[in-house]
């Protein structure tokens, strides 16, 4: 029997139960259940070299991770030793390998098992399982994806929406800033949050001064959405892509937010915020220009309603068919994942 059901008719439907955003048992077999199966944002190719160390994917998740970048290559390998569970690599380096400093164990750097000292006479060794876990890397325009284990490849993941991504460029974007904020709030709420505008008018004056809500719009994929808004004189004033589960890219005249929710707990999130500019002269105005306002007006409402679905009387709402596309879409998936 599924463990949540939405309804595909989204007059129908109802969204996910409380119970989904409060068990610590939903939280953890999520790790498994969704994240494990999903591609995660890692960051500008430019910004790596050698062997870099990584927490790529969500904290959360303890899954020891490894960028390896070579003037042919990068990789992304599990940094965990084969032969007693040693961490390898635990500082940026340059190496023509990686040795495990513990029993000696080398890897070459593709992740293949190379030699091990005393093992002589050890049947049925090596064998595949003596070699690094190989993750699978997806780049596309300069920045990375990586996933433990896919689902879907990233191009059949992302769906039509790729045609988003193939517009970046992260060569002419220039990082500028990052910011982490702790949300006392589920990571499934932030999202829901981010996925309809339908809160706009309520929650964000001055975001809602320059986004025309009457022209907003929500186009749902397999496992991506796209919103789009526009000003005053028909022209986009931001477009916000959303990769499930928890992976934001927010387009605006003057570059590239991206926004990575990473869970900490059943009641607490981390926020990673990170931009990307490609023309200073527009930075600044616009439905990104003051993100950090919007960002503590998603807070508030977020950690409010954390505090709301705990009520004994509160267990599934309904959707609005005009406006909350995008989180009827998000929730069908949850449950599609967590089944």
């Amino acid at each position: 029997m599924p463990i949540f059901e939405i309804d595909p008719n989204i007059r129908k439907a109802k969204t996910l139960p409380s119970s989904f955003y409060t068990d610590e048992r939903f939280f953890e077999l999520s790790k498994e259940k969704i994240f494990s199966r999903t591609w995660h944002f890692v960051g500008n190719a430019d910004d790596f070299n050698g062997l870099s160390p990584q927490t790529v994917l969500p904290e959360f998740m303890d899954e020891p991770v490894v960028l390896i970048k070579t003037n042919s290559s990068i990789n992304c390998l599990s940094n965990v030793c084969t032969h007693r569970g040693k961490l390898l690599v635990e500082e940026p380096c340059d190496a023509m390998l990686i040795r495990c400093a513990y029993h000696g164990r080398r890897f070459s750097l593709d992740g293949k098992f190379l030699s091990m000292p005393e093992f002589q006479g050890v049947e049925h060794f090596p064998s595949q399982a003596d070699d690094l876990h190989r993750y699978d890397l997806a780049d596309r325009g300069g920045f990375l994806f990586i996933s433990c284990d896919p689902v879907a490849g990233f191009d059949d993941f992302v769906g039509t929406a790729r045609e988003q991504l193939i517009r970046i460029r992260a060569k002419e974007l220039k990082l500028t800033e990052t910011k982490e904020y702790q949300v006392a709030a589920h990571w499934a709420l932030y999202c829901e949050n981010y996925l309809e505008g339908f809160h706009i008018p309520y929650i964000h004056k001055g975001l809602n001064e320059i986004v025309d809500y009457g022209s907003y719009t929500t186009e749902t994929f397999r496992y991506s959405s796209l919103q789009t808004g526009l000003d005053e004189n028909g022209q986009i004033a931001g477009q916000y892509l959303f990769i499930f589960p928890n992976t934001m890219l927010n387009f605006y005249p003057w570059g590239l937010s991206i926004n990575i929710v990473e869970p900490i707990s059943p009641g607490r999130s981390r926020i990673k915020y990170m931009t990307y500019i490609s023309d200073e002269s527009k930075f600044g105005t616009g439905a990104g220009g003051d993100l950090h306002q919007v960002e503590l007006e998603d807070e508030s409402v977020v950690e409010s309603v954390q505090k709301g679905i705990r009520s004994r009387f509160y267990d599934r709402g309904r959707y609005s068919p005009t406006r909350e596309q995008g989180t009827h879409h998000f929730h069908r998936l949850v449950a599609e994942f967590m089944n």
